[in-house]
C-alpha cells in the first residue's frame, strides 16, 4: 500500500531542492501508470530522450523549458503539456522548478 495513500498533499513541500541535482519522489506507481514528483535545480534537466507512455507535465513550481519533437516550450507554475509518447522531448531549468509528471501506458 502507498505510505501516501489517503493524505492530503501540498507538492511544493512534498520535495526539496538540492544543489546541482534533480531530485524525484514517486507517489503513485500502478500497472496503468505511475505519478512522480521531480525538483530540478537551476541548470539541471533531461537530455532529450522517447517514452514509450503519453506523459503530462504539470508545473507546480517556477518555469521549465520543455522541447517536444523540437519544438521549445517555456511554461510555468499552473500550466502543463502533454508529451506524447514516442515523441523525443527534453527537459531544461533556467531557474529551479518543481513538476509533477504523470505517466499513462
Amino acid at each position: 500500500m502507498n505510505k501516501l495513500a489517503g493524505k492530503a498533499l501540498n507538492l511544493k513541500k512534498l520535495s526539496k531542492y538540492r544543489k546541482n541535482s534533480v531530485v524525484s519522489k514517486e507517489i503513485v506507481k500502478s500497472v496503468s501508470g505511475n505519478v512522480t514528483l521531480f525538483a530540478f535545480d537551476k541548470g539541471e534537466g533531461l537530455s532529450e530522450h522517447t517514452s514509450p507512455c503519453d506523459a503530462l507535465v504539470y508545473i507546480v513550481e517556477g518555469r521549465a523549458e520543455i522541447t517536444i519533437s523540437g519544438k521549445s516550450r517555456h511554461l510555468q507554475e499552473g500550466e502543463m503539456i502533454i508529451m506524447p509518447k514516442n515523441k523525443p522531448h527534453a527537459l531544461s531549468a533556467a531557474e529551479a522548478f518543481k513538476m509533477m509528471l504523470v505517466m499513462i501506458k
